[in-house]
């Protein structure tokens, strides 16, 4: 099979691309036929040695996938030979990526594609949907009469915090840095989009919240001000996080506890297929009736991955700014 790869870390200029064994599906694993795999800075930071993690050599990057279902192992029950299918969680702990012609993935991490859900979108929308509804359901029990406030609104979580706050009835405030990234985040359903260069954010939450401070903080980007999210935050409300491996921000004890406030963080890929499975479940709902959309910035032919992880890696690392939305490498 044709597939991406790398014998060691490096910069993206290490990945290959060339000819592998195509992959058998053990006891209960089902193979794919991966149509599109998308990027996240996860694999960036797997490939250039940020992140460590058990891998196989030679080293398939990517995490999501879908495609359609071409072998099954023996005791796989959920699928069968044609079904169209999607999922998160590869490239890591050992298991192989997704990033070439054919995948075999354990059946309890992948999930049916609904009729009428492009492959692109579901694989562009897997891993930061499945950490979006993670953090806002099963960490924050988000419901209709929360308000959230997204610290990155437009970023590839960012964007499914909304729409997924927006589709059980919350009011959404999500930040951005520019006047295109607010129309970007309406777009998206975000109810208020404020500018955290030039808008007095306390100020803004306190207006928008009549005095009572925000509800739920989603925090995608690697916190730094525990002080400023404690002073928008209402009673009994909860912070979430799920970045900054190296943050070490300064925390304001006694307000956080006045206040009755709940911090909680998570790793993705540590959740449970159980877990994981309720987020996509809900998620396959809002995909097919059109209330979770992918924002896809990138596309890239398999033979160009390397080019994908340098403009990924460009914008996480280096702040570039020339990336709007998911980088999605289509076979």
């Amino acid at each position: 099979m044709k597939a991406a790869f790398f014998e060691q870390q490096g910069k993206p200029d290490v990945i290959q691309n060339g000819e592998l064994p195509t992959p058998e599906p053990r006891d209960d694993e089902v193979r794919v036929r991966v149509a599109a795999a998308s990027l996240n800075p996860i694999d960036t930071y797997i490939r250039n040695g940020m992140l460590p993690m058990p891998a196989l050599k030679p080293y398939i990057p990517g995490c999501d996938l879908a495609g359609t279902v071409e072998a099954v192992g023996p005791s796989v029950s959920r699928f069968k030979i044609g079904d169209r299918v999607w999922g998160s969680n590869q490239g890591l702990l050992g298991r192989q990526g997704t990033f070439a012609e054919y995948c075999c993935a354990s059946e309890e991490l992948l999930y049916p594609l609904p009729e009428g859900v492009k492959e692109a979108d579901a694989a562009a929308l897997a891993l930061v949907g499945i950490t979006a509804h993670l953090g806002l359901f099963w960490r924050c029990n988000t419901t209709a009469t929360d308000t959230v406030f997204v610290n990155g609104g437009t970023g590839g979580v960012g964007l499914c915090v909304i729409q997924m706050a927006k589709a059980v009835g919350a009011t959404v405030i999500a930040t951005v840095g520019s006047v295109e990234k607010a129309e970007l985040a309406k777009q998206f359903g975000a109810d208020h989009a404020l500018n955290y260069k030039t808008d007095d954010l306390p100020a803004r939450v306190k207006e928008i919240t009549a005095g009572k401070g925000v509800s739920v903080w989603f925090e995608t980007q690697p916190p730094s001000d525990f002080d400023r999210t404690v002073e928008m935050m209402a009673s009994r409300g909860r912070i979430v996080v799920m970045a900054g491996r190296n943050a070490r921000p300064a925390f304001p004890n006694g307000p956080f506890y006045v206040k009755g406030l709940s911090l909680s963080g998570f790793v993705m890929f540590a959740a449970t297929p159980d877990e994981q499975r309720t987020c996509a479940e809900a998620m396959n709902t809002w995909m097919k009736h059109g209330k979770l959309r992918a924002h896809i910035g990138r596309a890239f032919p398999l033979a160009e991955a390397a080019a994908a992880h340098q403009l990924q890696e460009e914008n996480t690392l280096g702040k570039a700014g020339t990336l709007s939305g998911k980088i999605v490498v289509e076979m």
